[in-house]
């Protein structure tokens, strides 16, 4: 990752396969800074934070879009089974760019006042501007907070893909309200569906 990622160092990294299946361990150093969210990746109240901290969020999500990946972060077959089934309609699942992402961007992985983005096993590639509207996506519950996602990632977000990057995301979490999880999120989810979708 450039050095305009705000990430911990990773010191290590380790490969091995046993019994058939593969593992990867890193070693990255402690960060020691709170994070935004302490236990769930949804935000329940406006954080504080000013514009040098969106700025290095703007400018990282950047940065990670140009990392050439052979990781994979969303499958197109995902996308071809999921979004029918879950958005409940006949739709276009084909991205209309790839891009390098974070691929697990939310609130519990994002530090203040000073911003470090951790979690990095998941990164890879995924649907242009995937990194945002989950993001954005986490922030619906705090209207406010929400609306300054979208204004300070609307170069990322107010573009075809960045749309299609939305309905990826809400696929994913209308599946994960399926299993019991992220229910409060579901209203705003579908609220969000039908604005896209029209």
């Amino acid at each position: 990752m450039p050095p305009t990622v705000p990430r911990p160092h990773l010191r290590e990294r380790r490969t091995w396969t046993e019994d058939g299946h593969g593992y990867l361990a890193e070693l990255y150093d402690k960060v020691t800074a709170a994070t935004i969210t302490t236990d769930e990746p949804t935000l329940r109240e406006a954080p504080d934070l000013d514009d040098a901290w969106w700025d290095g969020l703007s400018t990282a999500l950047d940065a990670i879009a140009t990392v050439p990946s052979d990781r994979v972060a969303v499958r197109q077959e995902y996308l071809d089974r999921a979004m029918p089934q879950y958005l409940g309609r006949s739709i276009d699942t084909k991205a209309p760019a790839w891009t390098t992402a974070h691929g697990d961007l939310h609130w519990a992985n994002l530090t203040s006042p000073a911003l470090t983005v951790l979690d990095w096993e998941g990164w890879g590639v995924a649907p242009a501007g995937y990194d945002a509207a989950l993001l954005y996506s986490y922030s619906l519950l705090v209207p406010d907070t929400a609306a300054r996602v979208r204004r300070r990632l609307a170069h990322i977000l107010d573009t075809p893909a960045g749309q299609f990057a939305e309905l990826v995301v809400i696929t994913e979490l209308l599946q994960t309200i399926t299993r019991g999880d992220n229910l409060d999120l579901e209203g705003a989810l579908r609220k969000r569906l039908s604005a896209i979708t029209g």
